[in-house]
């Protein structure tokens, strides 16, 4: 589960690419996600819903970031008229993987992100993907969810904000040299 959930921290940061101090604010509340990852030309979608408030996007995104700074050699993003535009360059442990993403927002009620990733050498015979993420507020939180509570395809709840570390990312084995 933390797993899970801290790569959830790094696909929201990729996925909402921003500065800390500018990063987009959403409104409280439940959220369904929906996210399609096309993998060799075969479209892979799931759908999960969040619960959250200021404090839990700040948090994610802090979590995020730290994540970028951590794994990634690049990691710019910017603000660029009514979207958030990212570029970055993450070692996913032997994978270095590229990508660029495109935030559209639609107020602060609904988002659609579109990321764009490449896999050198291929991850899990994957190496290029296209994801598009979409976000939408459903109103205050529901069934029982509290603010970090995510919801996921298969039923399966756990809270972000209760995840004490995340995992470390094996680095690449050592070339050696003669």
């Amino acid at each position: 589960m933390r797993t899970h959930a801290a790569f959830l921290c790094l696909a929201i940061a990729v996925a909402i690419p921003a500065a800390a101090q500018d990063y987009p604010k959403l409104k409280p509340g439940q959220w369904e996600i929906t996210t399609t990852t096309t993998r060799s030309g075969t479209p892979a979608p799931s759908k999960f819903t969040v619960c959250t408030d200021e404090a839990v996007q700040k948090q994610m995104m802090d979590m995020g970031k730290g994540m970028g700074r951590d794994m990634c050699s690049k990691f710019d993003f910017r603000r660029d008229g009514g979207k958030f535009v990212g570029d970055s360059v993450c070692q996913m442990g032997p994978t270095t993987m590229t990508s660029h993403s495109v935030m559209t927002l639609q107020g602060d009620t609904a988002y659609k992100t579109i990321v764009n990733a490449t896999f050198d050498p291929p991850m899990a015979g994957m190496k290029d993907s296209a994801t598009t993420v979409e976000g939408k507020n459903v109103g205050p939180c529901r069934d029982s969810m509290k603010p970090g509570d995510v919801v996921s395809a298969t039923g399966q709840k756990f809270n972000m904000t209760a995840v004490p570390d995340r995992p470390p990312i094996p680095a690449p084995a050592p070339t050696k040299t003669k």
